[in-house]
């Protein structure tokens, strides 16, 4: 590589790990806001779907002007995308929300980053194909790091309830529908266009589960503050940032760099709202961090296998 090409690199990978370190540290922010302003989790969700729908929405209108209703003019793509609104955007946002309403940020977003994990059997099953090696060792660091997260090493007791591991794992399960199913749709429109419409249609049809205009809890400077970032940084402009670095720096190491979002959320919610994070929280997190970076690295190297 030269050194001009790695140059021009450097911003892509700047806004890579800006974005994850934004979405992580807008998991602690939700955290403050469910344990100290007393937020409704579904509330938090329907708000952050509408509003950072509409940004998306506008941006797209404004950048792709025909693309953007075009895929409301084909039956198939718009039912697509209204399972997606709701199985895959709607459904990861608020299990993952409640997650950390039942647990922590820290602990919330570790769980949820199995998803790539799952993403990877769910290919091996379509592909008719044996995982190869890398594949195997991932697996077993996942359920290593999970088995930390949760019991500290004891097989009798878990440290977390048996409804935040419930909904922990839900959250990698949604995770993974969300990063498996709008494939199709997103090899004829912009990741924007999909991701708004996502957004904006499920925080529409969640309105009816949760009322927008029903505010709960304490609002004061920091609510807005905490509420804002999540909307602002933690949905818009990571996701802009994550997809101009997709552009720059590819893919594969725009994924592999994200994988620092549970290890920022960790950090900020120990610094800033005291979690409790012990050897074992943190041995789990590295084991689950290794992971994905081996599931990154492992994407050169598949070699189909009919099984």
């Amino acid at each position: 590589m030269s050194i001009n090409t790695s140059q021009r690199q450097v911003p892509g990978l700047i806004m890579a790990l800006s974005s994850a370190i934004f979405w992580g540290i807008s998991g602690t922010c939700a955290q403050y806001l469910f344990e100290q302003k007393n937020i409704d989790p579904a509330w938090l969700v329907c708000w952050r779907l509408l509003l950072a729908g509409f940004i998306l929405v506008m941006f797209s209108v404004f950048n792709k002007k025909t693309e953007v209703f075009q895929i409301w003019k084909n039956p198939r793509d718009a039912f697509q995308l209204l399972l997606f609104s709701i199985f895959g955007m709607v459904a990861v946002q608020y299990t993952y929300f409640y997650s950390i309403n039942l647990s922590n940020a820290a602990t919330a977003t570790v769980l949820q980053y199995i998803g790539p994990l799952l993403v990877v059997a769910f290919y091996a099953i379509k592909n008719r194909r044996w995982p190869i090696l890398i594949e195997y060792a991932s697996l077993v660091l996942a359920l290593a790091g999970t088995f930390l997260l949760v019991t500290h090493g004891s097989f009798n007791q878990l440290v977390i309830s048996e409804k935040a591991l419930f909904w922990g794992i839900l959250s990698a399960v949604a995770l993974a529908f969300y990063t498996i199913y709008p494939g199709q749709l997103l090899r004829k429109y912009s990741a924007a266009t999909v991701t708004g419409w996502g957004m904006l249609i499920g925080g529409i049809a969640f309105s009816f589960v949760s009322d927008p205009w029903v505010i709960s809890g304490t609002w004061d400077a920091g609510t807005w503050a905490a509420f804002a970032y999540i909307i602002l940084f933690g949905s818009v402009i990571a996701f802009f940032f994550f997809l101009t670095s997709v552009t720059i720096i590819g893919a594969q190491t725009a994924s592999l760099l994200c994988s620092v979002e549970p290890l920022s959320a960790a950090l900020v919610a120990v610094l800033w709202l005291d979690v409790s994070f012990g050897k074992m929280d943190w041995l789990g997190t590295v084991f689950i961090l290794v992971t994905i970076v081996l599931l990154t690295m492992g994407t050169k190297q598949k070699k189909p296998t009919t099984l």
